[in-house]
């Protein structure tokens, strides 16, 4: 089975909001999901990405790979930590 990490779109038609989700990579994209590791909001000025960082890393472990889009994300949130952290 191969396995994604990627966006399933949630909210109301113009008003998108995002999950990342761990699911089979045949499944529809808003289909059946192993596991919701995060939500990210676009449309938010603030932080719009919230992870569970944690089962991201043991999803990456265990070969999960990440849409370019939530590839990008995930690079995002790393380095905003690590600016945090050296504050």
């Amino acid at each position: 089975m191969a396995v994604r990490i990627r966006l399933s779109r949630i909210g109301r038609k113009k008003v998108p909001g995002y999950r990342l989700v761990v699911a089979d990579s045949r499944s529809k994209r808003d289909g059946r999901v192993i596991e919701i590791v995060g939500h990210y909001n676009p449309r938010d000025d603030r932080s719009a990405l919230t992870l569970k960082r944690e089962r991201v890393d043991y999803w990456l472990e265990k070969g999960a790979l990440p849409t370019e889009t939530v590839a990008v994300l995930l690079k995002k949130a790393s380095r905003a930590a690590q600016a945090s952290k050296s504050s």
